[in-house]
């Protein structure tokens, strides 16, 4: 279900749904639709920076979709609960990619 809800919101930011299943490159494209930069990826390999990093980019992701702070929040941490509402529900891309 994960997969499926990940899939729709890759579709609903213009990015190609099937980007989620490729391992690393999953994480390029969330960058993209969160707007932040790619350089991002290298915090992701520190142990304590990437709980960071997640978390603001799940944050910047929910906001671009219309969504609140505490929406990314969950996001972070119960992704497969929140991807397929995202995915699935009523938000629209809203963000504009930097990266």
């Amino acid at each position: 279900m994960i997969i499926a809800g990940l899939w729709k919101t890759f579709d609903k930011a213009g990015e190609p749904g099937w980007a989620c299943i490729i391992p690393f490159y999953n994480v390029v494209v969330l960058l993209r639709i969160a707007g932040k930069p790619l350089w991002w990826i290298l915090l992701m390999l520190v142990p304590v920076a990437n709980l960071f990093v997640t978390i603001l980019m799940s944050i910047a992701v929910a906001e671009n979709f219309g969504k609140s702070a505490g929406f990314g929040i969950g996001r972070a941490f119960l992704g497969p609960i929140f991807y397929p509402i995202l995915g699935f529900g009523d938000a629209r891309f809203q963000g504009v990619r930097e990266a």
